[in-house]
């Protein structure tokens, strides 16, 4: 990985998702490890603090201990954070720190002004249900309801995150009886009133979805075009 290239346009899609290391790619909903390789590699600088508030299966803290980061790993699931400290089991020859929190995304115990770059992939409101009855799991709420709890997680990645620091994250948007409901600029506008200025749209090709052919029928079926695209958004504190 030593010649690994970055991507260079607002564009961004990997055929290949990634199979380096302990990356598990049967974590439903997760993304590809290249997307956070190319954040911090881009945005930070080795023993730089990365955290991810939606740790899920443990992408992106995989990639902080490979590439000599210090990462904090929040996930309100305890069998996600079960998953995650048993993918992070390998050695590597650097110092990096990793840390998993079971906490709310809302609250964490992260000390203020203390990241250099947040990167971390949300649930899509209630699209992929991560638990059954957690309580704060964002993943089981409905869109209006989601994006007033994201307001909260926009404030807590404004107060753990250094002044001038980047914030980042991917997000898709989502259809609701026929249409396309844009939860993607939808909770990039969240972030811009909480004082965050928008330094980049990412678009990012969607390959070997696992319920393609399922849409592809429904598709077919009602003349809606499959969405095949997600945002990843990056912001400035």
């Amino acid at each position: 990985m030593n010649n690994y290239k970055l991507q260079e346009t607002s564009v961004w899609k990997f055929i290949d998702r990634g199979k380096w290391a302990t990356h598990n790619p049967y974590y439903r909903g997760n993304w590809s490890p290249h997307i956070p390789r190319n954040l911090i590699l881009k945005y930070t600088k080795e023993n730089d603090v990365v955290a991810d508030l939606f740790l899920g299966g443990g992408t992106t803290l995989i990639e902080t201990k490979i590439l000599n980061r210090n990462g904090i790993g929040v996930d309100i699931n305890i069998e996600s954070i079960k998953l995650s400290k048993s993918l992070l089991n390998f050695y590597v020859e650097n110092n990096s720190k990793q840390i998993l929190k079971n906490e709310d995304s809302r609250n964490t115990s992260i000390e203020s002004n203390t990241v250099d770059l947040i990167c971390m992939h949300p649930p899509y409101a209630n699209v992929i249900k991560y638990s059954n009855e957690i309580k704060g799991d964002l993943s089981l709420l409905p869109p209006k309801l989601f994006l007033k709890e994201w307001d909260k997680v926009a404030k807590e990645s404004k107060r753990i995150l250094k002044k001038g620091k980047v914030c980042s994250f991917m997000i898709g948007d989502i259809r609701m009886n026929g249409c396309v409901y844009p939860l993607g600029f939808k909770s990039l506008e969240v972030f811009l009133n909480n004082g965050f200025s928008l330094k980049e749209i990412i678009i990012k090709e969607q390959y070997n979805c696992k319920l393609t052919s399922y849409w592809k029928n429904k598709s077919k079926q009602y003349g809606f075009y499959l969405l095949a695209h997600e945002y990843i958004f990056i912001l400035f504190n």
